[in-house]
């Protein structure tokens, strides 16, 4: 199955943690893509400093569920804490979009539910694969008055890890 990633970090060494993930998710998928990486503002929750996003395109043997696993244990290799909702956190990995599959249950919802609403995902996924984007999207969510200008890319996944 071909799934895309999102990876977000706003605490400690951000670019290590997303580079530490991208790391581990080698390991299912030698060859893997990863987007730039992008600052962004944070999105609801209490205050907090910038985050680093990218996106990662794998290609793995996994069911959605085994896929969650993965995420989850990479969030506890980084020492993520679930204390706040929406909170900073050392990382965030979400399962965007997963080749075929459309799900809805209480633990996992393929595609994300609001990643179209979010400028850091959208332009680091139109990075790796345009036809999985909206067309105009930018303009859209600027017309819904959310942060799709507040997205700057900063570099590479090895150049933003420390």
């Amino acid at each position: 199955m071909k799934a895309y990633l999102g990876l977000g970090s706003n605490l400690g060494d951000r670019g290590r943690y997303l580079h530490d993930a991208v790391e581990a998710l080698r390991e299912l998928d030698a060859s893997l893509a990863v987007s730039p990486v992008y600052e962004t503002a944070p999105v609801g929750g209490p205050q907090q400093g910038p985050y680093l996003n990218c996106v990662v395109r794998l290609e793995a043997d996994l069911d959605p569920f085994a896929l969650l696993e993965v995420a989850h244990r990479l969030e506890g290799a980084a020492g993520r804490l679930r204390g706040v909702k929406d909170g900073p956190r050392t990382l965030d990995v979400d399962i965007l979009l997963i080749e075929g599959v459309e799900l809805v249950t209480p633990e996992l919802t393929v595609p994300h539910p609001r990643m179209y609403e979010r400028g850091f995902v959208l332009a680091p996924l139109e990075d790796l694969d345009a036809g999985v984007v909206p067309v105009g999207w930018r303009r859209q969510i600027a017309g819904a008055g959310t942060l799709a200008d507040d997205v700057r890319r900063v570099g590479t996944i090895e150049e933003t890890a420390s």
